[in-house]
């Protein structure tokens, strides 16, 4: 592991140990990694690693099976992983090895990935309870289940078998959703830079270039910093912005139109998730410019609901108000606020939710709800806030086609907030996102 990561070796045993002491006595989880992807014949996508192993290990190879066992006297953290093989590094890259995997990843014992089918049935004779994220990976399942069988096999011969199987997802998503003071490090980082590429897009963008140029000024960024893209950056012009996941990106960029990018880093596996809109020629018509404050101000209604006590679906409530408010003041919808908010008339402009989790998964892990109730946003969770409006050609309310001057205009604009003990912080704050700040920007761009 490098020295310059937020993320280091005593938070991962931190994690490790908090979980054990939550799975109580007589428990074993189970982890594995994530497994490589082909991407075509022989060659493979680039390894990105299993979020929940990632977030107890650091440890990121493939082949890999992470095993907890609280109170064990031989050690309770036990890690399957390869061994140092010289032929094998020199085709593929370097390994930890078992050395490695305890030396620097905090294993207890670690013993080859050869030999799991081995040694791991011995591993679960002892425990009552089996911590295991089934239906994650199909082929792993019918592994585990084996191994539990096997042992039942033995039952007469006296060996002790897993009375039952417990999700652990249940207990490590619910960690995962409180940031430490080094995730949020690391998620500040990958915000700040992800939004130094949206302003280099803004400063690059001009009629007649294509998409994917736009695109490629992201990609140049992020690799600038060592960084990831979290997600298939969305960079869509004009009509292509009301698609909400296009992701060709191939088409030429008019003059008169808004380009939409919604596009961040991945730092430390840890994402960044912004989406900025803005005129493609530097100036908003006056159509572009009604809808975007509109969205802004929807957005801006929606952060301030962020803090401690507040519940989940507050900044939604927030944001659907003033968008439906405006749209009845644009005439885009007729009839009363309060019937018009709940019959959900704005679903035409605006289908999706305000925000997310976001973290080592770009949606993150965590529950939404507790039991029936919305959950209440404690500090240490991290969220999107991202209202949009979209009005793709063609698009009706009641029957009727929006004039043609609303048409073809698709905007979204995103951030990522942390909730403080006392409010919020936008971690993705230096992405500009007022009228004035992104004209200003864009015409010092092209002056």
């Amino acid at each position: 592991m490098t020295t310059n990561q937020h993320i280091k070796s005593a938070e991962f045993s931190r994690r490790r140990k908090r979980l054990m002491q939550m799975m109580g006595k007589a428990a074993v989880a189970i982890l594995p990694a994530a497994p490589t992807r082909t991407r075509n014949r022989d060659a493979e996508y680039a390894y990105r690693q299993d979020s929940d192993f990632h977030y107890l290990t650091g440890f990121n190879e493939p082949e890999s099976v992470l095993v907890l066992i609280p109170k064990r006297k031989h050690g309770e953290v036990i890690l399957f992983c390869r061994e140092r093989d010289p032929v094998m590094e020199t085709w593929h890259g370097r390994r930890a090895g078992l050395e490695g995997a305890m030396e620097h990843y905090g294993a207890d014992d670690a013993f080859p990935i050869t030999d799991i089918d081995d040694i791991l049935p011995g591993l679960l004779e002892s425990s009552e309870r089996v911590y295991y994220a089934m239906g994650s990976d199909t082929l792993f399942d019918q592994r585990v289940t084996g191994w539990v069988n096997r042992l039942k096999e033995q039952s007469r011969a006296g060996v002790h078998t897993p009375k039952e199987f417990v999700a652990l997802d249940h207990l490590l998503h619910d960690m995962r959703l409180y940031k430490s003071r080094a995730e949020i490090g690391a998620m500040r980082k990958a915000a700040k830079v992800s939004a130094q590429a949206h302003i280099r897009a803004m400063q690059t963008c001009q009629p007649g270039k294509m998409e994917f140029e736009i695109e490629a000024e992201f990609q140049h960024h992020f690799k600038q910093h060592d960084f990831e893209n979290a997600y298939t950056p969305i960079v869509g012009g004009g009509e292509n912005g009301c698609i909400l996941h296009y992701t060709e990106n191939n088409a030429e960029l008019l003059d008169g139109d808004l380009l939409l990018i919604d596009a961040g880093a991945e730092n430390e596996l840890y994402a960044a998730d912004i989406t900025r809109t803005f005129p493609v020629n530097g100036r908003f018509n006056p159509e572009q410019k009604a809808l975007y404050q509109l969205v802004l101000d929807a957005q801006l209604a929606a952060i301030e609901k962020i803090k401690p006590g507040n519940h989940w679906n507050e900044p939604h409530k927030a944001a659907v108000r003033v968008l439906t408010k405006g749209l009845i003041k644009l005439g885009l919808l007729k009839g009363k606020l309060p019937a018009l908010i709940k019959e959900q008339a704005y679903r035409v402009f605006y289908m999706h939710r305000t925000g997310h989790w976001l973290g080592l998964d770009v949606h993150d892990v965590g529950d939404y709800k507790v039991g029936d109730a919305w959950r209440q946003l404690e500090p240490g969770m991290v969220l999107t806030v991202e209202p949009g409006l979209y009005i793709a050609p063609g698009s009706k309310v009641g029957g009727r086609v929006v004039a043609k001057k609303w048409q073809g205009i698709g905007i979204r604009i995103e951030d990522d907030v942390l909730v403080t003990k006392d409010g919020y912080e936008v971690l993705s704050k230096d992405a500009p996102k007022t009228v004035v700040e992104i004209e200003t920007l864009m015409a010092k761009a092209t002056s």
